[in-house]
């Protein structure tokens, strides 16, 4: 995930987006005309032209303050704010075991289609309002939960699900019908942090407000947020000792032998493990789109590097939680060892610190979000990146 730095933009300019509508709806030049139609009267009527001046100014201010928005982008707005509601819905509902057991009359699999085709209806309306919408902190976080729709786009089609040219969702019903629905269940798990319906849910969740059951556990998300920066800081020091040269120095033991101090590295895995896990959990209730963002791309970094860290005897389970083998470890190459962790652990040092960032800033910057899924700090960008 790329950063812009220049992040105080927000705060020295927290009317950019009226200014933008303004210029879209063309206020400002209207208005610009009106002003430089004044200049070429007379002196006496320049007088009487200041006083337009300043009206029009004051008008200049209004607008700012109330962009004025086309019929078409009022409708839309209103769309896209009812149409999250509504695909939180329908996550929600793929997030229950309930959707997953048969009752009378209805056996597993016809839920679990019928819940899947109110998804795929809901997530196409809401994609749809999006790229008419003006809302740029809820375009810019639709936008987000499309990546991780592409991100995830092999195991959707398994169930049935394909993505359109244009970010729309197709459903094939029957190829839904046969799919094994524990696969379904693994992809919006709600036990999962970092599952395809979790990421989404956490995406409308922060655009659309609110819920009543997030409402109930803001005391939580108070309560794991410093603890969250705890975990994130400890790993990334951890990152940092796996990857130095000395943790890695030679040590002679009672005997004279030299080798590697084993114990040392060990206990140094195994913290690395336990903070890894620690910080995942601390986060589960968390709002906040930054630590999301960056707890994702260290699960996928760690995903695509799961096959080396099981030749250390590093492992996961279908929880993503990490497990260390000491025997595995211990009988591993050190230097290769060392050497995975100059690169693996890089990247989980540099999202764990922007995991510290976030947790300890509260930063929304949601807005900043593109369908790249990358950060700008101009939040324009992501109405182009709409298809």
């Amino acid at each position: 995930m790329a950063i812009n730095t220049n992040q105080s933009f927000f705060g020295q300019n927290s009317n950019f987006f009226s200014d933008w509508a303004s210029l879209k709806n063309g206020s400002y030049a209207k208005l610009t005309k009106a002003y430089y139609g004044n200049q070429n009267s007379t002196s006496s009527a320049t007088k009487a032209g200041a006083g337009k001046t300043s009206y029009v100014i004051d008008k200049l201010i209004e607008e700012r303050k109330k962009p004025t928005l086309s019929k078409q982008a009022q409708e839309a707005n209103s769309k896209l704010t009812a149409g999250i509601g509504t695909l939180k819905s329908s996550v929600a509902t793929l997030q229950k075991k309930d959707t997953y057991t048969a009752e009378e009359g209805k056996t597993a699999s016809d839920k679990v289609v019928s819940a899947l085709k109110n998804y795929v209806s809901s997530y196409n309306d809401v994609v749809s309002a999006a790229k008419k919408s003006t809302l740029s902190n809820k375009t810019s976080l639709i936008a987000s939960a499309m990546k991780s729709t592409s991100a995830n786009k092999d195991k959707l089609a398994e169930i049935g699900i394909t993505i359109n040219a244009n970010g729309t969702l197709q459903f094939n019903e029957g190829k839904a019908k046969s799919a094994d629905t524990s696969k379904v269940q693994d992809l919006f798990s709600s036990d999962n942090l970092l599952s395809y319906g979790s990421t989404v849910a956490s995406r409308l969740q922060f655009a659309g407000g609110t819920s009543a059951s997030a409402a109930a556990s803001t005391n939580k998300d108070d309560d794991t947020s410093s603890a969250s920066v705890s975990f994130a800081a400890a790993l990334k020091t951890d990152s940092e000792a796996l990857a130095s040269d000395q943790l890695y120095e030679k040590v002679k033991d009672k005997d004279g032998k030299e080798g590697y101090n084993l114990d040392k590295i060990f206990a140094t895995v195994k913290s690395f493990a336990s903070n890894y896990n620690n910080m995942f959990e601390a986060a589960k209730f968390s709002k906040n789109a930054g630590v999301v963002t960056n707890l994702s791309n260290i699960q996928n970094k760690t995903e695509q590097n799961k096959d080396a860290l099981k030749q250390f005897g590093i492992t996961l389970d279908k929880n993503n939680k990490m497990k260390v083998d000491e025997d595995t470890l211990k009988k591993s190459d050190m230097p290769a060892l060392q050497k995975f962790f100059k690169n693996y652990g890089a990247s989980v040092k540099t999202y764990a610190s922007l995991v510290d960032h976030y947790s300890k800033s509260n930063a929304n910057n949601a807005n900043g979000y593109t369908a790249a899924g990358t950060y700008n700090v101009q939040g324009i960008s992501q109405f182009s990146n709409f298809v």
